[in-house]
């Protein structure tokens, strides 16, 4: 008996783009600070509730944010959640390298400690 073949597609490198959602450049932009975020409070050993009165929210809107549901917020709304934990976020704007005939592409990328 031969084994079914399974189909292997290889992703865009935006799992919501490949997912056909709207708005896909800046639900990754939103979700990588959001990881970034959770990476700060986690290293920092902080509780929910002391994070969120840090940045200045409530802790059932972090539990939210941390959870993915954070279609309400905006990506500058984000980066000063981040700010919050003294770390500096830098907007690099640059011709882009490769010409596609598409706009360009927002990258976001968090410097090592």
């Amino acid at each position: 008996m031969k084994k079914p073949r399974i189909k292997v597609e290889t992703g865009s490198g935006n799992i919501f783009a490949d997912l056909g959602l709207p708005d896909a450049e800046d639900m990754l932009l939103k979700s990588q600070i959001v990881v970034e975020l959770h990476r700060l409070i986690k290293e920092r050993k902080l509780t929910q509730t002391a994070a969120a009165k840090r940045i200045g929210i409530g802790q059932p809107d972090l539990s939210n944010v941390l959870r993915g549901r954070f279609r309400g917020y905006s990506a500058e709304r984000l980066m000063r959640m981040l700010t919050a934990f003294d770390q500096d976020i830098e907007i690099t704007v640059r011709p882009r390298r490769r010409k596609t005939g598409e706009g360009g592409r927002i990258i976001f990328g968090a410097a090592a400690g």
